[in-house]
């Protein structure tokens, strides 16, 4: 997303009201008192906690990688491999399942971790007011997850072939299963009329997120399609996979911002369930049903 977005400000009461404790106590001024002090202005990243948090993390696994000798541009399969990116037949066959968490925090190069921290940067700034800071790494860590266990499913099943008919089993990395995630979640939950913003505002960033998933859809399956073997290639499977079950985590949610916490903890807690509930679901599925290979 090119521009800044806004940010929703925290509810830092058990209802929708304001936060009493960040206004200013209104009081006759004593004689011989001093001015009062300017309030003292939090640090950028304060506001958002997790989405600095989940860009550190991405950025540091990408520069542990290249301080250990690894290619800053286009780093090998292997590399990729010994890093923690995800593949079918080292997931199903050598069993590695820890590959669908890792994957998601490893990248293909400086320009791969730049434009994917961009765009969780723009969207985790919109979304942490709205999921708190514990409900975007939920949404980061589930989505993620969703979209690597769809792409380890699609491409066990219909792999890419190399130029000898042999089956191809590419890596998989990157945060955009994520990303796509976090703006479903950001779709259902800007539809809430709970949210102190006007309703224009809220329909422009709705619109802007909707854009957003659109246009990179469409792209991705543009590079895609009729490309054949090569070494690099979008895994739409993976963003289609984060998106839907994006749109899925949010759908149990009220907005953070304009509804009694307990309301919201109870359905965050309901969302967390459902989803991992539904994600072992799938991860029997895809290791017991999927097809070997010859």
């Amino acid at each position: 997303m090119a521009s800044h977005p806004p940010v929703i400000p925290h509810d830092g009461q058990d209802s929708g009201g304001f936060d009493t404790e960040a206004l200013p106590e209104i009081l006759p001024p004593e004689s011989g008192s001093a001015p009062p002090q300017p309030a003292h202005r939090k640090p950028l990243w304060a506001a958002a906690p997790a989405t600095y948090l989940l860009v550190g993390i991405n950025c540091g696994v990408f520069l542990a990688m290249v301080a250990h000798g690894i290619s800053l541009w286009m780093p090998t399969v292997d590399q990729l491999m010994h890093w923690g990116a995800d593949r079918p037949n080292n997931v199903l066959i050598a069993g590695e399942w820890w590959r669908i968490v890792t994957a998601m925090f490893v990248h293909v190069g400086f320009l791969h971790l730049a434009t994917n921290m961009w765009c969780l940067w723009n969207l985790g700034l919109l979304a942490e007011p709205l999921l708190g800071s514990m409900g975007l790494m939920a949404a980061y860590i589930l989505t993620g997850a969703a979209g690597n266990l769809l792409s380890t499913f699609y491409n066990w099943v219909w792999p890419v072939h190399d130029p000898s008919g042999a089956p191809f089993f590419q890596a998989g990395a990157g945060a955009s299963g994520a990303v796509f995630g976090i703006a479903g979640a950001l779709i259902v939950l800007l539809k809430s009329k709970l949210l102190p913003v006007p309703a224009q505002e809220l329909k422009r960033l709705r619109k802007s997120v909707i854009y957003f998933a659109v246009i990179n859809l469409v792209i991705g399956f543009s590079i895609n399609f009729g490309s054949g073997f090569t070494g690099v290639s979008v895994d739409n499977s993976a963003h289609v996979g984060g998106f839907a079950c994006g749109l899925l985590f949010a759908l149990p949610l009220v907005p953070r911002v304009g509804s009694p916490r307990s309301v919201f903890q109870e359905r965050m807690r309901l969302a967390v369930a459902l989803i991992a509930g539904l994600l072992v679901l799938f991860g029997f599925y895809v290791a017991h049903v999927a097809p070997p290979q010859n």
